[in-house]
């Protein structure tokens, strides 16, 4: 794109060049487009993880919440004439392998991708910058800080956060749903040989039960605050949020460094 910008002449303003793309684009247009940088973050599969995650999450909340509360099946139709929880379970644990395929896709692209693709594995806890950064995004989410600085991944606080919510919380609730599902399928079975020594150790699966339950309610309080900060970022900070997980580009949105 040609951004020659002419000054006007004595007969009036005279067209920029660069109009002939960009609109009716003035001087200050054409110099904030030269500002604006973005960077390749996330690259296909992360994103592609990012959105089917999420799908098979929701599923798994929907039904998680049906099989907790049933529905009052017989005034639907007579039990012989229907099987609507059967169908709720099914989704249930369908939803719960594509979300265990996925996990370990995204654990293999963590190896293989990006250095941006490795955030959400591990935090930093040895590193004094970044828990000066850390405290910094408190303010600033708290409203203390005028202005928020620029991260091309997570900031320090995301990343904190999708540690304890994404990758130890999807792990605990794969452990504690697969091996209720052993409990279905018997002894002996796959489910039961890999998952059924927990348990054992919990002592049965009502305490499974709760402790999965509760870790729903935890996915669905931090997928509340995730979204919320999402778009809170994307119209307060200086780069882009949302459109990045669907583009993989982090678009910034002044040429400052911080």
């Amino acid at each position: 794109m040609s951004d020659t910008i002419h000054t006007p002449n004595r007969d009036g303003p005279e067209p920029l060049e660069a109009a002939r793309l960009t609109g009716d684009a003035t001087a200050e247009d054409i110099e904030s487009i030269r500002r604006r940088t973005s960077v390749y973050v996330y690259e296909v599969p992360v994103r592609l993880w990012h959105w089917l995650n999420a799908l098979a999450i929701l599923i798994l909340i929907a039904t998680g919440w049906f099989i907790g509360s049933p529905l009052p099946s017989m005034q639907i139709a007579e039990a012989t004439h229907q099987f609507v929880m059967g169908y709720i379970r099914f989704a249930h644990f369908a939803a719960g392998q594509v979300l265990t395929v996925l996990f370990f896709g995204r654990i293999y692209w963590a190896i293989v991708g990006n250095h941006h693709a490795k955030q959400m594995f591990y935090v930093p806890i040895l590193n004094k910058h970044w828990w000066q950064e850390v405290l910094f995004e408190l303010r600033w989410y708290l409203f203390l800080e005028k202005e928020p600085k620029k991260y091309v991944g997570h900031n320090p606080l995301a990343q904190i956060a999708m540690f304890f919510f994404m990758t130890l919380g999807t792990t605990f609730m794969l452990l504690t749903g697969w091996a209720l599902y052993a409990e279905g399928t018997g002894k002996g079975s796959l489910p039961d040989v890999v998952m059924g020594w927990l348990i054992a150790l919990v002592g049965n699966t009502q305490v499974l039960h709760s402790v999965h339950h509760l870790g729903m309610w935890a996915i669905i309080v931090f997928m509340i605050v995730h979204i919320y900060a999402a778009i809170r970022e994307d119209i307060m900070s200086r780069q882009s949020m949302v459109s990045t997980m669907i583009s993989g580009h982090r678009t910034f949105k002044d040429d400052r460094a911080e």
